[in-house]
């Protein structure tokens, strides 16, 4: 079994370390991180400039780029082969619902599942000390899994550990993402020493919507949030609906009158 590693809290991470430690008991492991932190940098790839690989051990590589260039990298020019799975994280605090969108830890899995390969996203929760080995202990396990079961198309598994030792887990659930209530004041404005104007955008307090079987309402009880995520969006639900438009945005032309001659 060939395991990529990799993350978006950078090569240096303790999350990582301690995730392609745990991992090593299921085959070969090799890690690709970017060289530095690079948190909420969503599913971006690297266009306009060129990306570099640095080799800073066995099978373990520092990637100038996102999670997904890290990702695509190591798939066509750092494995010996294509992985049988990519695990991505031990990321440093969770990616609850909204934050998937957001988070490199998920969209580094979400590039995996792109490429065909069964991927998983795991988050540890915490603030200051987190419990990595409990969110390591359950990856072990979720991987072999996987590896064995496989996933259905185009999916992938974000997984939200408790702040808890693993005594303290009470079990695992599968849940649906949750939904944030943003406060509307969510960007703070200040000004430097130098009277210059800048901006913290996510600075206040949030809530969530009272919702059941949600990842968030999940690892507040102490349980391990599993959640699949599909990447196509669409709604379909919606569909029907919008399908009634077309005619009503983009009328067709109206067909001339038979024998009509037109003026020259």
């Amino acid at each position: 079994m060939l395991i990529l590693v990799t993350n978006d809290d950078g090569i240096r991470s303790q999350g990582i370390l301690v995730l392609a430690r745990a991992l090593k008991r299921l085959g070969d492991v090799y890690v690709a991180a970017p060289d530095r932190e690079r948190t909420a940098a969503g599913h971006s790839l690297t266009l306009h400039k060129p990306l570099r690989i640095e080799a800073l051990g066995p099978r373990t590589f520092s990637v100038s780029g996102t999670p997904t260039d890290c990702v695509n990298l190591a798939v066509n020019e750092i494995l010996p082969r294509r992985p049988n799975l990519v695990v991505s994280g031990i990321n440093r605090g969770g990616n609850l619902g909204d934050d998937v969108t957001y988070s490199g830890t998920v969209s580094a899995a979400m590039e995996g599942t792109l490429l065909g390969i069964p991927s998983i996203a795991v988050s540890q929760l915490g603030e200051e000390r987190f419990h990595f080995e409990t969110a390591a202990r359950f990856a072990v396990r979720l991987a072999r899994q996987v590896h064995r079961m496989g996933l259905p198309p185009d999916t992938l598994l974000n997984v939200n550990v408790p702040d808890l030792p693993l005594r303290g887990i009470k079990g695992m659930r599968v849940t649906c993402l949750g939904r944030r209530i943003f406060d509307p004041n969510n960007v703070i404005k200040k000004q430097d020493p130098r009277g210059k104007t800048y901006y913290w955008i996510g600075g206040n307090r949030i809530a969530w919507e009272e919702r059941k079987d949600t990842d968030q309402e999940a690892v507040e009880n102490g349980l391990i949030s599993v959640t699949p995520v599909h990447l196509d969006l669409t709604n379909y639900t919606a569909l029907a609906v919008l399908r009634d438009w077309e005619n009503r945005l983009m009328p067709s032309h109206p067909r001339r009158r038979s024998g009509s001659r037109s003026r020259t």
